[in-house]
């Protein structure tokens, strides 16, 4: 019986910009309804390696693969019709709307119905029942009528989620969501990562260790654009090189080590 493919996979990307090696011959295979996180220190090749996965750059060599279809040469659009979606590190919001209607669109888009829809709220019980079932989800009922330059990041960043769930994706790359959120604003944004979908595949891109660890049940660990080494969170946390390259140096116990990886 043949095996069933991964939900997404990349087999030796390399992208070169001029004589710079950015992504040095990576794969990552990533399965269905995997909690797969994407990490590395600062420089690590982590924003190019994504933005290969999602069309956003082309890779000079190498092959992608959704759902065991190969996508390497498609756009990001046709990506994301497909069931690949991501969010971004930085806020990509229209900042008059409110979030129903940012939802509205995105929802009357995704369903055919074009992306006007949000002046039409009301004249389809779908797309309103959808728009506040999101809402609720991502916790955004009590500012759905705010316009978004008024919301507190935090919620920007549920919105932003939100509206990667409304495109209905059976990928999620999450590219860190935490990023810039106020310590006091992350139990939201944390509570919602783990009640996403069980039968969703989510790659999480991030360098908040807290939530990598609470979240991820495998790991890839990315190096001056290389991979260093893929495995499930402890052998990650417990392996010298990862050691080396957060830390700087050897590290005592691994007990200590780990905990000091963890909270790089």
């Amino acid at each position: 019986m043949a095996e069933e493919p991964y939900a997404l996979s990349a087999s030796g990307l390399v992208m070169r910009f001029g004589g710079l090696l950015a992504t040095n011959n990576v794969s990552l295979n990533l399965k269905k309804g995997a909690r797969h996180a994407l990490i590395g220190p600062n420089g690590a090749g982590k924003t190019t390696f994504v933005n290969l996965l999602t069309g956003v750059l082309r890779p000079s060599s190498g092959t992608i693969h959704l759902d065991g279809r190969d996508i390497t040469t498609l756009p990001m659009h046709k990506r994301s019709a497909r069931g690949l979606v991501r969010t971004f590190q930085i806020n990509q919001l229209f900042e008059t709307l409110t979030p129903l209607e940012t939802l509205a669109a995105v929802v009357g888009e995704r369903s055919g119905l074009g992306s006007k829809m949000w002046r039409l709220l009301g004249a389809d019980r779908n797309i309103t029942e959808r728009c506040h079932a999101l809402l609720e989800q991502f916790r955004l009922l009590d500012v759905m009528s705010r316009p978004t330059s008024q919301l507190p990041y935090g919620k920007r960043r549920q919105l932003e989620i939100a509206i990667a769930l409304a495109c209905e994706p059976r990928v999620l790359l999450l590219d860190e969501p935490v990023a810039g959120v106020p310590a006091s604003e992350r139990s939201d944004i944390l509570a919602i990562i783990n009640a996403l979908p069980a039968d969703m595949s989510i790659l999480l891109i991030e360098h908040d260790m807290d939530l990598v660890f609470s979240f991820a049940n495998r790991m890839t660990v990315l190096v001056n654009g290389a991979l260093l080494m893929e495995a499930d969170p402890l052998t990650v946390s417990n392996d010298p090189r990862v050691k080396e390259v957060y830390l700087g140096h050897g590290a005592g116990t691994d007990e200590t080590a780990q905990s000091e990886v963890r909270y790089a």
